[in-house]
């Protein structure tokens, strides 16, 4: 299987299915710094990235909202001084599926690479 970081999101319906428990066991290690959070109800997967001012923070969330627009999934994105918040999950099933894992996996791609393509 390919890494999550290499994977593209799938078309998702409402009536696809969310992540198991088992499938959280196997897909969570491979984000180590995301973690799931319940909002409203709702399981997300969210982190939060450290930046030296606001600019630098301001353009990775623009470089998130180019990787979103690509696979046509979209996050959650908080910009303040210094940080970014993201939370990924999948809207039409109120949780998660594995969208939102090869997503986050994405999303520390592009952070740990500022050079990599927001398509990629």
């Amino acid at each position: 299987m390919k890494p999550l970081h290499e994977q593209h999101c799938e078309a998702c319906r409402r009536d696809a299915p969310r992540v198991t428990p088992q499938e959280i066991e196997t897909l969570l290690p491979q984000i180590p710094h995301w973690q799931i959070q319940t909002v409203d109800g709702i399981d997300q997967l969210s982190r939060t990235y450290r930046f030296d001012n606001f600019v630098d923070a301001l353009a990775f969330a623009n470089r998130i909202g180019e990787l979103a627009e690509a696979e046509f999934h979209h996050p959650a994105i908080l910009v303040e001084w210094g940080r970014v918040n993201l939370r990924w999950w999948s809207h039409k099933i109120k949780g998660l599926h594995v969208n939102d894992f090869v997503m986050a996996a994405k999303s520390d791609r592009l952070y740990a690479d500022p050079q990599a393509s927001a398509g990629a």
